[in-house]
């Protein structure tokens, strides 16, 4: 029995192996190498950040296929997470006598040793261009935080949301910093100022004052 698995990150995916497209060369596969396919398990919606045994359809995929059977996929890097989470699958499928069919690597590579060393050199490259997409959006976000810019969620304490040619930045709330200051002036508490604050509408904690306070030297 063959058992086929599609993935895509996000549920309305129009570019590139779509869901159709994978479908199609699932059944494809199935026809020319004479497999029975029973059923394809759908991953829609679902990061690849996940190892396939902790997404919901690679789950049932997992539970469902037995000794014997085959799993048929599209490309290792929609199949899989990193290459631990590739090899140590792998692994498990051998020793249970499961086949794993991946198109991008020409066939079953729990059967053919040149497919099985292309599935390790391919786990290895797609686990480091993982990393170095992470990387540069790590380094993006630091450049944009660094300029203000805002990047979503909650804006900090002490600080309002503000656009200039259509771009958005956090900056500091002069007018709260000034008020935090003369109340601290007058010897209120980081609680008592919190209080006063949530009195007239702007709802903080006394840490978040705290940290206002450390952070501006009020």
């Amino acid at each position: 029995m063959a058992l086929g698995y599609i993935r895509v990150s996000t549920f309305r995916q129009t570019e590139g192996e779509s869901l159709d497209v994978q479908r199609r060369q699932i059944e494809l596969i199935a026809e020319l190498e004479g497999y029975h396919l029973e059923t394809i398990f759908v991953e829609a919606g679902q990061s690849g950040s996940k190892p396939l045994a902790k997404r919901p359809e690679g789950a049932k995929l997992l539970a469902t296929v037995k000794p014997g059977d085959i799993i048929i996929a599209v490309k290792l890097d929609r199949t899989f997470r990193d290459v631990a989470d590739a090899a140590n699958t792998l692994t498990r499928f051998k020793k249970q006598g499961i086949g794993l069919y991946l198109r991008d690597l020409g066939g079953d590579v729990t059967r053919d040793a040149v497919s099985e060393l292309v599935f390790g050199l391919l786990s290895s490259v797609a686990a480091f261009e993982r990393q170095r997409i992470a990387e540069r959006i790590s380094d993006v976000k630091a450049d944009q935080r660094k300029r203000s810019r805002y990047l979503g969620g909650d804006v900090p304490f002490a600080h309002r949301l503000v656009e200039r040619d259509g771009i958005k930045h956090v900056e500091p709330d002069f007018g709260l910093l000034a008020t935090i200051r003369d109340l601290r002036g007058k010897g209120y508490s980081t609680r008592k100022i919190a209080g006063h604050l949530t009195q007239c509408g702007a709802s903080v904690s006394h840490h978040a004052v705290a940290r206002g306070l450390r952070r501006f030297d009020l």
